[in-house]
């Protein structure tokens, strides 16, 4: 029996020494797991719990800004064509990742370890900064999102509104605080996942029945705006917003949560996440940018005209869909801190774990919280995580894994395959984030800090 990558070469064997069956573990003098010491619960989630939680998640309020980010920037053809390629690379790269999650019999359930264990302990301490960064900042942009959403359903009922997005801001952190505190780890998610879909096929379809509407009388062109420097920027941050649009930067903390065969199911969770769930944000972003053009805002949601109920409940039904869905996002630091810092005797309930989540999920939402509402920026955001953070971890770091175990068992093709990986992600992170940079230096020209966007 063996699994292959997604190339075709064999990955994992009980022929290759390299590699181990799946149900291997590695363990120390006891006879523990010395790979597998969590605060957090692993071998627990069944595949299609894991799929419907990355579908949903990744249509998230995000998806909204989708049209603006991607669309306007790059255009119908360079538009459609990204979006085409880089979901097949996405799942192609999502794909080798979950078969690296076992190696010599040890079971890697946090990317770092396994960057650690195959290319030392500096790319370790890269990865733990890039993970945190990405997470970090997709945080601030959902508390953005959330913040947007409340602005907006009051407006519909007061438009001489005195409040400020930064107020709606920190009631949106309060709650995503709460919802943290009170949901531990990613299996407890269970019935929020299905919660969450129902919203997500709320808020998406009012959102997608209103743009239709609104596209067939709407006047729109399709131009991209700009000098030739300032597009070539743009449609950087567009193949950004593409990356980050598809990829998490976590697959390793989210497998380890999949019942055995992890890797089978890890599989299933993703072919599900890239079948059903992109369909979704492509819709979203194709018609959204076919209704309105090049003057589709950064929240689609302000464009769209129509009933005032249908307005308000698709806005309430995203802010409640990105206070569950942000959680996934969060799931790699929380897991962090608490296997750091709880007590492992106790149950995950017990006074003092409690004690010591609720100030560590209160710190992490007070430090996010004012973050979103000092940069209340986006783009910025999506940009920056898609190109200096998700490109390395979801593209080049993986190859370099890869080639690292397999050694001199990789064919020529399969060596040029790779490195090719390695070189041109490489290219595209600098050149990304030297996009990404510049339009946060144009943005800082133009807003001030806590700017009531």
């Amino acid at each position: 029996m063996s699994i292959r990558d997604p190339a075709g070469s064999h990955l994992i064997s009980n022929s290759v020494s390299h590699f181990s069956v799946e149900d291997a573990l590695t363990v120390n003098k006891n006879g523990q797991d010395s790979h597998t010491k969590t605060a957090h619960k692993i071998n627990h989630d069944p595949w299609y719990q894991l799929g419907i939680l990355l579908a949903v998640s990744f249509n998230g309020g995000y998806i909204l800004g989708f049209s603006n980010l991607i669309m306007r920037p790059l255009g119908w053809i360079w538009g459609t064509v990204s979006l085409a390629v880089l979901a097949v690379l996405s799942l192609y790269a999502s794909l080798l990742m979950a078969n690296l999650h076992i190696i010599d019999g040890r079971r890697f359930i946090r990317y770092k370890d396994l960057m650690g264990f195959t290319l030392g302990r500096n790319m370790s301490h890269i990865t733990i900064v890039l993970q945190f960064l990405n997470f970090v900042l997709g945080n601030v942009g959902f508390l953005l999102l959330s913040g947007r959403a409340l602005k907006e359903i009051y407006l519909e009922f007061n438009e001489s509104s005195t409040m400020s997005l930064q107020e709606f801001i920190i009631i949106s952190g309060v709650l995503y605080f709460a919802f943290a505190f009170l949901v531990p780890h990613l299996s407890a998610m269970r019935v929020w996942c299905g919660i969450s879909a129902v919203f997500t096929f709320i808020y998406i379809g009012i959102l997608m029945k209103m743009s239709i509407s609104n596209g067939q009388s709407n006047s729109k062109n399709y131009k991209l705006n700009g000098t030739s420097q300032q597009k070539v920027f743009n449609g950087l941050n567009g193949i950004a917003a593409i990356i980050f649009a598809s990829n998490s930067g976590m697959v390793p903390e989210l497998q380890a949560t999949l019942k055995q065969p992890a890797i089978r199911n890890m599989h299933k969770a993703l072919y599900f996440q890239f079948s059903i769930g992109l369909s979704i944000y492509y819709a979203v972003t194709i018609i959204g940018y076919w209704a309105y053009g090049s003057s589709v805002s950064e929240y689609i949601l302000s464009d769209v005209s129509g009933a005032k109920w249908a307005k308000v409940l698709a806005n309430a039904a995203m802010f409640i869909q990105s206070i569950i869905s942000q959680h996934m996002f969060c799931a790699v630091i929380h897991e962090t801190f608490d296997t750091r810092f709880s007590y492992k005797d106790e149950k995950e309930f017990s006074r003092r774990n409690i004690l010591v989540r609720f100030i560590l999920r209160s710190l992490f939402f007070t430090v996010n919280s004012f973050t979103a509402a000092m940069l209340p920026f986006l783009g910025d955001f999506v940009n920056l995580i898609g190109s200096l953070s998700l490109i390395p971890l979801t593209f080049i770091f993986p190859s370099l894994i890869y080639l690292k175990v397999k050694g001199q068992k990789i064919s020529g093709a399969g060596k040029i395959w790779h490195w090719l990986n390695v070189i041109i992600f490489s290219c595209l992170t600098v050149a990304t984030t030297v996009a990404a940079l510049h339009s946060i230096v144009d943005n800082a020209k133009t807003y001030h800090v806590f700017a009531n966007t």
